[in-house]
């Protein structure tokens, strides 16, 4: 029967066979490929650039059609014909809608015939007037005889401008049996029909035009910025910046056509205190419709050296300051605190915090810290189906959620 081991002895094992794994464990993570240091985490960053930034208010407005006329007739009759299709362009002077214009034509009938009547009774009273003229002048006639027959002469010429007149009108109200477009633009549908007894000067119109290009939309400013227009600071503060005004459309998407202010009513309202602008934009598409609501974007002056920092890339501290974290020189991360001024569309205008050149991380910002080293990568030059980011902080910022708070 072999003899068993001391007790000592026998506790020394485990010891040595910890010692063992410990050691392979070691010369696994020196070997080549073994696991040893990992390289930095990769990130997206966006390299900064100072610039002149052009701040800009947005108004909501409501746009309107540059012209708006309202067919009516003119004259009284059935409507015996449409000449127009529905929702079509049209010009001045079209012609839309056809009035029976049987009774009118006998109108101007009897209007020429009057006017051949006044004509020959003309002629009749001139004749009259030199037969008595030249007995007058052989002491045949009277002086009084010669002004009856004068004056008989005068009124027949008076009669036939009468009858000229007549006609004229009896014409123009003949001609106004076809009702023609008195705009150039669009016309909706038609308000009436084939058959329909229609008077002159009706209050229901037959029809509407408007013209759709250019059109203009009316925005509300606080009175309290007009006066700064209104004396020339916002001039002087925009300098040579570019005053174009934008539109934002129903769909959040940009007009890429750019407006210019043309005009403002002379008046406050008295109970908002505000004053109502005007604007000229083309509508070459026609994607502006009367009554359509969008938001113009006006400029109200410059930050000159201003730097536009991604949304996603400013969070907030545990104080509720705006931070953002920087890749420096060495790849280091940084945490800087920012001044933010304002919002300019996806990006915050930012006036202290971060200088041209630094880059910020935009994506990737949960696998970092300060003072961490990092890979990063230029947003924009990773090849297709190669994320340097290994997927993005979906919260957007520092990790922290939140937008920053205006100012430091």
């Amino acid at each position: 029967m072999p003899r068993s081991c001391p007790r000592p002895v026998r506790a020394v094992f485990p010891l040595l066979a910890v010692v063992l794994a410990l050691g392979a464990a070691a010369a696994q993570a020196q070997a080549p490929g073994g696991g040893g240091d990992r390289p930095p985490p990769a990130v997206t960053v966006v390299t900064l650039h100072a610039s002149d930034v052009t701040l800009r208010t947005r108004l909501p407005g409501r746009v309107v059609a540059s012209g708006v006329a309202e067919v009516r007739p003119q004259v009284a009759g059935i409507i015996i014909d449409r000449l127009f299709e529905e929702g079509a362009e049209v010009e001045l002077g079209d012609a839309l809608y056809s009035i029976d214009p049987a009774s009118y034509e006998a109108q101007v009938a009897a209007a020429k015939a009057s006017v051949a009547q006044a004509q020959a009774n003309l002629k009749a009273a001139e004749k009259d007037a030199k037969r008595v003229e030249a007995l007058l002048n052989r002491s045949v006639a009277s002086e009084q005889t010669v002004d009856d027959a004068v004056a008989q002469r005068d009124s027949a010429a008076a009669a036939l401008q009468v009858a000229e007149a007549q006609l004229l009108t009896a014409q123009i109200d003949l001609e106004r049996t076809t009702i023609k477009a008195p705009l150039s633009g669009t016309v909706g549908r038609s308000l009436t029909t084939r058959g329909s007894l229609v008077t002159a000067g009706q209050s229901t119109p037959l029809a509407v035009i408007r013209t759709l290009d250019p059109v203009y939309v009316d925005v509300t400013m606080s009175a309290a910025e007009l006066v700064r227009w209104r004396r020339g600071h916002t001039e002087e503060a925009l300098a040579d910046a570019d005053v174009s005004v934008q539109l934002s459309l129903p769909d959040g998407s940009t007009y890429e056509h750019e407006g210019t202010l043309t005009a403002a009513e002379p008046h406050v309202d008295e109970q908002t205190g505000v004053i109502l602008l005007r604007m000229n934009f083309s509508n070459p598409e026609g994607l502006l419709l009367p009554g359509m609501y969008v938001q113009a974007e006006m400029p109200q002056g410059v930050v000159p050296n201003a730097i536009l920092v991604p949304q996603e890339a400013v969070g907030r501290d545990t104080r509720g300051r705006p931070t953002a974290l920087v890749v420096t020189a060495d790849n280091v991360v940084e945490s800087r605190v920012l001044t933010v001024l304002r919002d300019s569309g996806t990006d915050w205008i930012v006036t202290d915090g971060v200088a041209d050149g630094d880059r910020v991380i935009v994506a990737g910002l949960q696998k970092v810290q300060p003072g961490a080293p990092v890979t990063p990568q230029e947003r924009g030059a990773q090849t297709n189906g190669d994320d340097a980011t290994g997927g993005g902080d979906s919260t957007g910022g520092n990790g922290q959620g939140g937008q920053p708070a205006q100012g430091n």
